[in-house]
């Protein structure tokens, strides 16, 4: 009996060692992001198990504003960002920081939204809109979808609110505030408290790479292993939670991680779904269409997108599987 026991303790004290080993032995990975609906991959990779099977912890920081971002990507205190590709582009050439696009996202998601009283975006003009940053990203869309009603940039005050959240937040305070780019689920929550969508980005824009996963070079090629099994962990997060079957588990998964309510939740993951790249891959034609927005308003000729990406790591990543 004695001995049998002693056996027991002993497997279970070797089994208990396995288990922390294996945990002290997890690559740590931090990683910064706007709270939406495009997290939605990383989300189920965390909630499946995907990461921790390929030894990697990875923490999900939600930012207010890209200026967050991409700071404490350049000083080292995120190792991955997930946002719209053009912060990339305005980390690069901007603050000349390392940076390499490595993974893919959606198209944005993005509608613009405006106050109930607007009838039309020619009426923007002498307002104020709600942007992020100035001069980056989303904020590029809404100056072109207002162009194309014949309002230019200067026609109009810009107001720095902040991520999305904080856009919405701006808009239904402040009636003043007539306009701003959103995506799901603010759009969606936008809509239901009383805001007006004049349509998407995506069907007045064309191609647009929206959401990109980008990291500084440096760190990349010293961590390449790490990087391609996040990247096959955040594939297997997009194979989940885009397969129909799993529905009901995914809309309650963005309950709970973006403090939705059911009926929003679900919504906001039906107008979603067929906007987002399968198994995260780049939209190249919506890569160059951002940077021909980004030199139609800070000047000069569209970028080679080469300056920019490097998918050798997704590539790996897509073998691997």
């Amino acid at each position: 009996m004695m001995k049998s026991l002693f056996a027991a303790a002993l497997a279970s004290g070797l089994v208990f060692a396995a288990v922390h080993d294996a945990r002290a032995e997890e690559t740590k990975v931090s990683v910064i992001v706007f709270p939406g609906v495009q997290d939605l991959p990383m989300f189920a990779a965390q909630a499946k198990g995907f990461y921790a099977k390929r030894g990697l912890s990875v923490d999900i920081k939600f930012t207010v504003n890209s200026d967050e971002l991409r700071g404490g990507l350049a000083e080292g205190k995120y190792q991955i960002a997930h946002s719209a590709i053009d912060n990339a582009f305005a980390l690069k050439d901007k603050a000349n920081a390392d940076v390499a696009v490595v993974l893919g996202g959606d198209n944005s998601f993005n509608h613009l939204l405006v106050q109930p009283d607007i009838t039309s975006l020619a009426e923007v003009k002498g307002k104020t809109v709600a942007v992020d940053a100035i001069n980056t990203a989303y904020a590029f869309q809404l100056y072109e979808m207002l162009k194309q009603k014949g309002v230019n940039k200067g026609d109009y005050e810009i107001k720095l609110a902040g991520g999305t959240a904080l856009r919405l937040d701006a808009m239904l305070k402040d009636k003043n505030v007539v306009a701003a780019m959103m995506n799901p689920p603010f759009s969606t929550r936008a809509v239901k408290e009383g805001l007006k969508d004049m349509g998407t980005a995506a069907a007045a824009l064309g191609a647009y790479q929206g959401s990109s996963a980008f990291v500084l070079r440096p760190w990349a090629q010293a961590n390449s292993e790490t990087l391609e099994k996040y990247i096959q962990a955040y594939i297997d997060g997009w194979r989940w939670a885009f397969d129909p079957k799993n529905k009901a588990e995914v809309v309650k998964l963005l309950v709970e991680r973006l403090k939705l309510t059911e009926d929003i939740a679900t919504q906001a993951f039906d107008g979603t779904k067929n906007d987002s790249a399968k198994d995260g891959a780049v939209d190249m034609e919506g890569v160059k269409n951002v940077l021909k927005l980004r030199a139609q308003y800070e000047g000069g000729a569209p970028a080679d997108p080469a300056k920019y990406l490097d998918l050798s790591y997704y590539k790996k990543a897509i073998a691997g599987m």
